[in-house]
């Protein structure tokens, strides 16, 4: 039986996608609800399945080509699946075949080290990178972006964590990480300085009476941001599982677009990747983001004495035009203290 493919329906914030990839080529087999094709918006990479058994008989929409909602994008023969191929492929070479295919790797090994190449490769950037570079741009352009910093001595949290983790971890079944621990310390300072999780809309300042709380995950098709709604309702506990959740789904191409609308608040964490010291871009309509950084043992001076701590900078980029100056450094004060009494956050 014969079945037309159709992309899915987007949601009403999304007007197209982009078809990523085949998962499937064309004449080949696949059973109910295997991945077929990837197709990319702006915001998640959206997952074409199989419908039953059988055979992907006809693309109709290459791979970068734009498709809209509902529209057919291929054919799929329902039946059994020939398995005369598969069968054929897991037969092992023979002996003779193997030590002619080694003889053949060694000789393209020799080319391939007697020259240096100098070969470059043109892709087309991704719906997804796309975007993020165009609302990068639009940011820098349209804000009066600063960046205000202060370091924070992660010892007590570290300390905390050692002493308490095991019993943590059996308690709920997730790890004590470092996230919890910032994202509770934001929402409570967030209390204190309201503006800071407001938001710009045209001529107005939208004041938000809760807190939703982005945490910005890297994955290979580029930066997403999911939310933790009502953040401050959470205990680190429920905090670091939404995390966990959110952060698989994103690495798998699973996050749904509306987890990642909306949000008050940004946390960034390049500390993961090394970074010592940066300035995060705004998430707008955001007025403001949090950048965490790698945690480095440094000389610092503690009761008039040189000790060694291990010490992580802080920076709150932040719409001028929104915050002052002094607001933002108060918040990264507030900030800094909450994190060096974790006691009191957990």
């Amino acid at each position: 039986m014969s079945t037309k493919i159709k992309s899915p329906t987007y949601p009403e914030s999304v007007e197209d996608g982009v078809i990523a990839k085949w998962v499937v080529k064309e004449g080949q087999d696949a059973k109910q609800d295997d991945v077929i094709a990837e197709i990319e918006t702006d915001k998640v990479v959206i997952e074409v399945v199989a419908p039953n058994d059988g055979t992907l008989t006809k693309i109709i929409k290459d791979e970068g080509e734009v498709v809209i909602s509902g529209e057919l994008i291929a054919e799929f023969e329902s039946g059994e699946i020939a398995l005369e191929n598969k069968k054929n492929e897991t037969k092992k070479p023979n002996k003779t075949s193997k030590k002619l295919e080694s003889n053949t790797k060694k000789k393209v090994t020799k080319k391939r080290t007697s020259k240096s190449k100098r070969e470059e490769k043109r892709v087309p950037m991704s719906r997804i990178r796309k975007t993020v570079a165009d609302r990068l741009v639009n940011v820098q352009q349209e804000t009066a972006m600063l960046t205000t910093f202060n370091e924070v001595d992660m010892f007590p949290i570290m300390q905390l964590r050692e002493k308490e983790g095991d019993e943590f971890h059996k308690k709920n079944d997730i790890k004590l990480g470092f996230m919890g621990f910032f994202v509770t310390a934001s929402v409570r300072a967030l209390d204190k300085f309201p503006q800071i999780n407001a938001s710009i809309d045209g001529q107005d300042i939208v004041y938000h009476g809760y807190k939703d709380i982005g945490v910005a995950v890297s994955t290979e098709r580029g930066l997403v941001v999911p939310i933790i709604r009502d953040a401050d309702l959470l205990s680190i506990a429920e905090i670091e599982k939404e995390i966990s959740n959110y952060a698989n789904d994103a690495h798998k191409g699973k996050l749904s677009i509306e987890s990642m609308q909306g949000g008050t608040f940004t946390i960034s964490n390049g500390g993961i990747f090394g970074s010592l010291l940066s300035t995060p871009i705004l998430n707008a309509p955001q007025t403001a983001i949090l950048g965490m950084h790698k945690i480095e043992k440094r000389a610092v001076v503690e009761n008039d004495k040189i000790v060694i701590k291990p010490m992580m900078y802080l920076a709150l980029s932040y719409d001028h035009r929104m915050i002052d100056g002094k607001e933002a450094v108060s918040f990264l004060v507030d900030l800094k203290e909450s994190l060096e009494s974790p006691d009191l956050l957990l």
